[in-house]
């Protein structure tokens, strides 16, 4: 052993020592894992291998090799001097470089995750957490450099500032995009999980890494656009400062219909679709004079960005089919020869309609000329899968009967939508508000696309007017209802009861019945 260094004694205390500072590591790190959530990752392993083992050696031989240091020349011959000197530094140089990732983990950890996230209210962008990282690592590559094996740190930093030159005019493109990736974050024009609008296209922003922005539209079609790109670029964000937004599309339709009465009926179909929002309500504004047709433009709002698909198709489908019942035409462009040769359409379904009305109990009263004359002013309507045909407490004076499709009935009863029936071929609704004009007492919805006669209050009032034997007997057959849905029938087993009942019931529709129809 050369003179100054401890005897082998030394050895038997780094033997014990190293074991039990590496057991103390390991616990350190599964208590930081498991209590603050940091992750090391094998990095953390070796840097407590390495620490174990540098700590002791650092103790027994440091101060020696240290004071020897600055006599190395004298030493020059002393192979065991070298050996130490060599392996001490091979150590030290080990623990700056490993702690330099444990000291990133943490960072990520209680900087990046905790401290950037409660205080900004956002996730940290993973490429700054990488960037910091990286200036770490770099740090710690200076200290071995020039701490402990004496290097000049001036000529590595000449050194890497040439090469960095090279590589960065060769990389100018990429170090371009990283620089415009550090700009999106300070500016946050976007975030993650916010809609953009880029190059006529909706999507949703995913991450903002080192070199570009990737982003997925409503097709799931992932988009990858270099930063430098988006820096330079108008982005539209749909998101920012609300998720609430405005959208707008245009409709052409015919000079002939009153501008007013195209709003309301656009409003009205936008209002029912599924995720627009009922605040703000939608308008409707006419944009243009086309050379075909009035274009209107139809304004909405809506939360949900990835809907748009679903919302715009909602849009137009309801449109179109509020336009087919209110007979308005969607015009086709002037240039067009559009030659129309009309079908029987209203002749068969009459004929349909007219099969299934006798199926009803108070059509039933009527004779066949009277159901002509009842069908023949009856409007056919169409209603897409999803529409309202009536709304619960909204005011009518008309029945539907269901020539094609399914339709659904519900009733809101403490704010609970229940459903209680189901509407097939040949069943009707909104008799009660046809023949009294009472509010309708339930919420009807089209389940598939239907087909629908509806007879209005003028067709019937003629009827009426005529007939005071058909009043009397509609009065006795909605009293006869209006015990079946009250569960009269059902519960009173005397029949004087039921007698009596019947009579006030009737008396009581007979007087709607005269007041509505002014009879």
């Amino acid at each position: 052993m050369s003179a100054g260094l401890p005897d082998t004694s030394a050895f038997i205390v780094e033997a014990t020592a190293v074991p039990l500072l590496f057991g103390g590591m390991l616990a350190l790190g599964r208590y930081l894992k498991r209590r603050a959530g940091v992750q090391f990752g094998p990095a953390y392993q070796l840097f407590s291998i390495v620490f174990s083992i540098w700590l002791p050696f650092e103790i027994l031989y440091g101060a020696v090799l240290r004071a020897s240091k600055a006599d190395a020349a004298a030493k020059a011959g002393d192979e065991n001097f070298l050996a130490h000197l060599s392996a001490m530094n091979a150590t030290r140089a080990a623990c700056v470089l490993l702690g330099a990732f444990v000291v990133i983990a943490l960072l990520r950890r209680w900087f990046w995750e905790l401290w950037f996230e409660k205080h900004q209210q956002e996730k940290a962008p993973k490429f700054l957490s990488q960037i910091s990282g990286l200036f770490i690592v770099i740090a710690a590559v200076l200290v071995v450099f020039g701490g402990v094996y004496g290097h000049s740190i001036e000529g590595v930093v000449f050194g890497s500032t040439v090469v960095v030159g090279i590589v960065g005019f060769a990389m100018q493109d990429l170090l371009g995009n990283i620089i415009a990736g550090v700009a999106l974050e300070l500016g946050k024009p976007f975030k993650t999980g916010d809609w953009l609008k880029v190059d006529g296209q909706h999507a949703e922003v995913m991450e903002v890494n080192w070199r570009s922005t990737r982003l997925r539209t409503n097709d799931d079609i992932y988009l990858d656009i270099p930063n430098k790109q988006i820096v330079g670029a108008t982005i539209t964000n749909l998101t920012y400062p609300t998720r609430s937004h405005a959208l707008r599309m245009t409709v052409g339709f015919d000079y002939d219909v009153p501008p007013n009465f195209i709003k309301d009926v656009f409003a009205r179909s936008t209002a029912q679709v599924k995720w627009v929002l009922a605040t703000p309500p939608p308008r409707v504004f006419l944009k243009d004079f086309g050379e075909s047709a009035v274009i209107y433009e139809i304004k909405f709002y809506i939360e949900d960005e990835s809907r748009f698909n679903d919302i715009v198709d909602g849009i137009r489908t309801n449109v179109w089919y509020a336009a087919q019942r209110n007979g308005i035409r969607i015009p086709f462009p002037i240039r067009t020869l559009h030659i129309e040769r009309p079908k029987s359409r209203r002749q068969d379904t009459l004929a349909d309609a007219r099969s299934t009305v006798r199926k009803q109990a108070f059509l039933h009263l009527l004779d066949e000329a009277q159901v002509d004359r009842l069908l023949a002013d009856a409007r056919l309507l169409r209603f897409g899968r999803g529409e309202k045909v009536i709304q619960q407490g909204a005011a009518g004076e008309s029945m539907f009967i269901l020539l094609g499709g399914e339709a659904d009935v519900f009733v809101d009863v403490g704010g609970q939508n229940t459903r209680v029936a189901a509407l097939h071929t040949g069943d009707y609704c909104g008799e009660m508000s046809l023949l009294t004009g009472e509010p309708r007492s339930a919420t009807v919805i089209a389940r598939t696309d239907c087909e629908m006669w509806e007879i209005a209050k003028p067709v019937m009032a003629e009827l009426l007017q005529e007939n005071e034997t058909l009043v009397q007997k509609l009065g006795e057959l909605l009293a006869e209802r209006r015990m079946e849905t009250e569960g009269v029938l059902a519960t009173t087993t005397e029949q004087a009861q039921i007698v009596t009942k019947q009579k006030e019931y009737t008396a009581g529709f007979l007087k709607k019945l005269s007041s509505f129809f002014e009879l």
